[in-house]
């Protein structure tokens, strides 16, 4: 098992993740959202995995509103989302080809 964890330091639900893998004692990478960000290439695997876009998008963040993000196009709106990492809901916990957004341990206990 390969979990890494995209999260933001003050994500309530990236830290509950954080400490349900130590509990467990499963070994995990945790990637900073804010200061590391996403590259092009784990943003197409995690959208595939999560079922697309809007399950990566946090519409309740001031950013989502201050970049106008409901009102350009969806190729556009994905640039901005690898410009502006705080537009992601977090967690994103990922397993090779396999991922979740948020928290979602009864997810987690399935994978091998």
């Amino acid at each position: 098992m390969n979990i890494q964890i995209f999260g933001m330091s003050k994500s309530f639900d990236t830290k509950k993740a954080e400490r349900w893998f130590k509990e467990r004692r499963i070994k995990y990478q945790y990637i900073d959202l804010i200061s590391k960000g996403v590259s092009p290439g784990e943003y197409r695997s995690i959208k595939a995995a999560v079922g697309g876009f809007d399950a990566l998008v946090n519409k309740s963040c001031r950013a989502y509103e201050a970049l106008y993000m409901a009102y350009i196009t969806p190729q556009a709106a994905e640039e901005k989302l690898l410009e502006h990492p705080e537009l992601f809901n977090a967690p994103i916990v990922r397993n090779g080809k396999q991922a979740t957004v948020g928290y979602h341990p009864e997810v987690w206990q399935t994978w091998e």
